[in-house]
């Protein structure tokens, strides 16, 4: 993606199913760290602000420390935390003052030698990047199954509703921020759930006793079908509790993702197939998918189980997973992301008129290399089948059927980026300076005049760095025509279930239409759909009205004007901007059609209330997020 957005955070949670001990005679100490580095480095695509890592250590005593966390939101925040680990781990292995092969000494004097590990990769869609913002997030108690270790993969759409129902329980909240207010519902019937169990043997047992009663009974199903009942918004969400038994809970719409698999040894929870796969060692097909609706629920003993905890919606997972944040690796998401490429073959041939001997088709990013791939294996079909129309068809001669075999498309690798723009850009003020400096491109492979360029993107959402960058390099190539092409349909509405695209204006799409109401006279439809908006905000049965604007030009018109905008006024090629269309998106994900983003068509009330707030910020002039 040229136009660099907030990703995807992705979780990693790993529960050792045996005693401490059978994994240091067998393995070695370091065997869940191991394990649990892998899990995260292998989802590094879905973190760059910050990194966390919690431990918890089963049936210790009375007086040790029995959770462990670390986070950090170093430059390398992954190897920062795992070096940490690791050097702990090499000096208990050392330490010449207890035995170092004896699980329960390690357990007692070292942290990080517990069973139970739940990790964190964030891309901060809210908040300040600082360590306080990093997940895992902890909630203390001296009850061990009172203690509460969270992270997730969430943004939650009605975080007034739910901090306002958090002072009703008679909290007082110290943020109103969705990390803060989905910890203390859960924590909160969490306490309840301990409450009636010790209310049940409060006659029968003594305070101690009812301690381990706890541990065996509470019942996470109740405790999530309880707290999440009011929860507006994409989730997947990992819970420990202090003696060892943890959850992973899934939106009821399976907007975000999760995946596990599990063994005699281990159970191992991600966001993405592919670090299962690295640290587990299974097959594809061994790795299963946590039901929307459902939670994994894991036990003291690591005894687990799927149990829904609320009612499902359609299913809408994201299918910006597929198009760009997940990686590519995954079987599924590889075939998908070609079928978008090779799904464009149509739309392109019609820009270039045809004319592929004068054409030079390229990629950006290097994420979008899977869809060129796709487009090539389409434009080589589209070749065949006219191989053969003229051999069958017609009386062509030797030279004319030698020619026709051995043209092959033109292949360049013509855009390079030198530099990370969202590793040191955080501010809109400062990224137009510097977005025209981070790409650089490959000179005199083209002929000048003649050839058309085609270059696929995997989306474009602002445009900035299309606009202020890449165009203009490739224009210095002099080709007649560059024709850019996005893998995804446009971009048009916010997302707030995890993508940080909360603000209208920055929406090219969005951008194209204002100018195309203006220039037909129809910009007085602002104004009544801003009324709308306001008159729908106390509304249960609320409707997208922002989609009404979009619904006056076709997605032709949009994408001409866009191709408009995007050109810089001194552009000396004529430039055209290809869009995938959302039918072929549905064709190449089907199982992924969560498309609110492209469509307006959100899966919970709350995306609704997102998408009219943002409107009505626009018109306000109000530069915050909408939720």
């Amino acid at each position: 993606m040229s136009d660099p957005i907030k990703h995807e955070c992705g979780i990693a949670h790993l529960r050792l199913r045996k005693p401490l001990q059978y994994y240091i005679d067998k393995h070695d100490l370091s065997y869940a760290a191991k394990k649990m580095y892998l899990l995260m480095k292998k989802q590094s695509n879905r973190g760059q602000d910050g990194v966390g890592v919690a431990n918890i250590k089963i049936d210790l005593p009375p007086g040790y420390r029995y959770i462990s966390r670390y986070r950090t939101i170093d430059g390398n925040p992954i190897e920062s935390i795992f070096s940490k680990i690791s050097r702990k781990l090499e000096k208990a292995k050392r330490d010449e003052s207890g035995d170092h092969n004896n699980a329960g000494w390690l357990k007692e004097n070292y942290a990080f030698t517990g069973e139970v590990w739940l990790g964190h990769l964030r891309y901060g869609t809210h908040g300040k990047n600082n360590v306080e913002n990093c997940h895992p997030f902890l909630r203390q108690n001296n009850w061990k199954s009172r203690n509460l270790v969270m992270a997730g993969n969430f943004n939650m759409t009605n975080v007034d509703e739910l901090f306002d129902k958090l002072v009703e329980l008679g909290q007082f909240p110290k943020e109103k921020v969705d990390t803060v207010t989905v910890m203390e519902k859960i924590g909160h019937f969490i306490d309840e759930e301990n409450q009636r169990i010790f209310d049940k043997y409060s006659r029968q047992l003594s305070n101690e006793e009812i301690t381990y009663k706890i541990e065996e009974e509470i019942d996470f199903q109740r405790v999530l079908e309880r707290s999440c009942r009011d929860f507006d918004g994409g989730y997947t969400m990992a819970g420990l509790l202090g003696h060892g038994a943890s959850f992973v809970a899934r939106d009821p719409a399976g907007i975000r993702p999760a995946y596990y698999y599990a063994d005699d040894e281990i159970i191992v929870v991600a966001s993405e197939k592919p670090a299962i796969k690295t640290a587990s060692g299974c097959d594809y097909d061994e790795i299963k998918e946590i039901t929307p609706g459902y939670a994994l629920i894991i036990n003291k003993k690591g005894d687990f189980e799927e149990k829904q905890f609320i009612d499902q919606l359609p299913r809408r997972a994201c299918s910006f997973e597929r198009i760009y944040f997940s990686r590519g690796t995954d079987p599924d998401i590889y075939n998908e992301r070609r079928k978008l490429g090779e799904l464009l073959v149509p739309q392109v041939l019609k820009a270039i008129n045809f004319d592929l001997k004068n054409t030079v088709f390229s990629y950006i990013p290097n994420t979008a290399e899977i869809s060129f791939l796709g487009l090539m294996r389409g434009i080589d079909s589209y070749l065949t089948e006219k191989r053969k129309e003229v051999i069958l068809e017609g009386k062509p001669s030797t030279d004319s059927i030698e020619q026709m075999l051995t043209f092959q498309p033109r292949v360049e690798k013509l855009v390079l980026k030198d530099a990370k723009l969202r590793t040191f850009i955080t501010d809109d003020d400062n990224r137009d300076e510097l977005v025209s400096h981070v790409y650089d491109t490959t000179y005199e492979v083209i002929n000048k005049g003649t050839d058309t360029l085609v270059v696929i993107d995997d989306s474009i959402v602002r445009g900035t760095t299309l606009e202020k960058s890449i165009l203009t390099l490739l224009d210095r190539l002099e080709p007649k025509k560059i024709v850019f092409v996005s893998s995804a349909p446009q971009i048009r509405f916010p997302d707030c279930y995890g993508i940080d695209m909360s603000k209208m204006k920055e929406f090219l799409a969005f951008r194209a239409v204002l100018d195309l109401l203006k220039e037909n006279d129809r910009a007085y439809l602002l104004d009544e759909v801003f009324d709308k908006c306001l008159a729908s905000r106390q509304d249960d049965m609320i409707s997208n009205h922002v989609n009404e604007l979009y619904q006056q030009f076709t997605d032709e018109e949009i994408a001409k004007k866009i191709s408009e905008i995007v050109a810089p006024k001194e552009m000396n090629a004529e430039v055209e901007v290809v869009y995938q269309s959302v039918e072929n998106l549905h064709k190449a994900c089907p199982n992924h059609l969560g498309d609110w983003y492209f469509t307006g068509d959100y899966p919970t009330k709350g995306g609704n209330h997102v998408v009219n707030r943002a409107f009505v910020n626009f018109m306000k002039g109000a530069e915050v997020r909408a939720y």
